[in-house]
């Protein structure tokens, strides 16, 4: 369990570099170039991203479960997960009604996709995990405020509500895929529906 609270702080503290350490980025930055650090960057994140996986992976071999949750809330978890593949899609393209109420859809999509599944799973891994990702976005969500009032960062303005309809089609999709296999191929464990 040690080795996925640690994975998981790795994960969302390297996150959380812009927001609290951003002297360091641009130090980085103009040392060894944009491209440069974007790349270092991912890297570490993706390898990051596999640490948590696998410590995830072997921490649901014995740990305790902190609460059992009502079969209902599997049936919950599912429609905020419809919510969450939809608010995912409308981060991919340019901002409709859906992007502009959600101001950062891809954090808000986050935050839906981890509460909804800390309402699912009770076992101490899972806990940890999906808490540690819902603080991490809600943390990254207030940091990102912050910037907007301070005059650091501006969001794309409002181009076409057709874009709305492409994030909901797409959503659907996406949660349709992952309903029908791709929860089991990328994750290893079948959606439940409960009792």
């Amino acid at each position: 369990m040690l080795m996925l609270v640690i994975a998981v702080l790795l994960f969302t503290l390297t996150h959380l570099i812009h927001t609290f350490a951003p002297g360091l980025r641009r130090a980085m930055i103009g040392r060894i170039g944009e491209n440069a650090w974007k790349g270092l960057f991912s890297l570490v994140a993706l390898a990051e991203f596999a640490f948590m996986v696998f410590a995830f992976g072997r921490a649901r071999q014995g740990g305790a479960i902190l609460y059992d949750p009502p079969f209902w809330l599997a049936h919950l978890t599912v429609f905020l997960m419809l919510i969450a593949m939809i608010f995912l899609a409308a981060s991919f393209f340019p901002p409709g009604k859906l992007a502009s109420f959600a101001k950062h859809p891809m954090v808000l999509s986050v935050k839906i996709w981890a509460f909804a599944h800390l309402l699912a799973n009770g076992e101490a891994a899972s806990v940890i995990l999906f808490a540690g990702i819902l603080i991490w976005a809600v943390i990254l969500r207030i940091s990102l405020a912050r910037r907007e009032r301070a005059g650091l960062l501006v969001r794309k303005p409002f181009v076409s509500a057709r874009y709305d309809a492409y994030a909901f089609v797409l959503g659907i999709v996406l949660w349709g895929l992952f309903i029908w296999k791709l929860h089991v191929w990328l994750i290893g464990v079948p959606i439940q529906f409960g009792a």
